[in-house]
């Protein structure tokens, strides 16, 4: 008897790897889940340090049910979305004008080098002093947070560009214009994505930050004043939120980074 043909193993050799990783990712959160419960009702550590997940879970269903969750995740998305938007049009923006152009990639690679690994939030004091605490203190803290992860990435992707395509391209007298729509944005997307998932996370970060030190409204000002009543139980109901979100989008990015990478069938084989 003949061997499949490989189109034939693959996608059922796929669906037993995402079973397997969604099954164990759950035992493992169960797992913890159990211990972390257990913990606390067996006294081995003080419920107002860290709450239970069955009183987690009924703070969350009271948020909710009554409806004042919901202002504080609008407040927290809009802050969001705006700063990470404009940080990944102009993440992405960079990176490619980088590979179209050898000279502004000198230019600004220190520059995106230095932002980089400076610490984002040390930029918070000046921020307020240019901006004020208001609506644009936290986006522009959003989209400084997130730019320089995505635009290196884009970058990176850029200069990863498979040497033998370039040649066919220029071989065909590809303008420039035509060898990054063809060639190197195709190329470039795993990087980008990877970009993006960097950037989404740390724009979540910066956006808890802003509401920390200047909101009356928002998720991370929902922490902040639970934390200081002592009220731990909403303050991990707001850390859960965040941390669903996060996965939430990370989920999102993977997804289109499949959809744009399908003509890799053996990278996509191994996932």
């Amino acid at each position: 008897m003949s061997p499949k043909p490989a189109a034939e193993v693959r996608p059922s050799r796929l669906g037993r790897l995402v079973n397997e990783r969604a099954l164990l990712g759950m035992a493992g959160v169960a797992g913890v889940l159990i211990v972390w419960e257990a913990a606390v009702r067996l006294g081995l550590v003080k419920s107002v340090l860290i709450s239970r997940p069955s009183a987690v879970a009924a703070a969350g269903l009271d948020a909710f049910t009554s409806g004042t969750i919901f202002p504080a995740i609008g407040a927290t998305l809009i802050v969001w979305v705006a700063g990470f938007t404009l940080a990944s049009v102009a993440g992405i923006a960079l990176g490619l004008l980088g590979g179209i152009s050898l000279r502004f990639r000198y230019l600004v690679t220190p520059w995106l080098n230095i932002s980089y690994v400076a610490p984002d939030l040390a930029f918070v004091p000046i921020l307020i002093l240019w901006f004020g605490i208001g609506l644009g203190f936290k986006i522009v803290l959003v989209f400084i947070t997130a730019v320089f992860y995505i635009a290196i990435n884009t970058l990176a992707g850029v200069e990863a560009s498979e040497a033998k395509f370039l040649t066919v391209a220029h071989s065909f007298n590809a303008s420039r214009l035509l060898v990054m729509r063809t060639v190197t944005l195709p190329g470039s997307v795993p990087y980008i994505i990877t970009g993006l998932r960097q950037g989404a996370s740390r724009a979540i970060v910066a956006v808890i930050v802003a509401e920390f030190v200047s909101s009356t409204q928002g998720i991370g000002f929902m922490i902040a004043v639970s934390g200081q009543f002592l009220e731990t139980a909403n303050v991990m109901f707001g850390i859960v939120l965040l941390a669903v979100f996060g996965i939430a989008v990370n989920e999102v990015l993977t997804r289109i980074d499949r959809r744009f990478d399908a003509w890799r069938p053996a990278r996509n084989a191994n996932r």
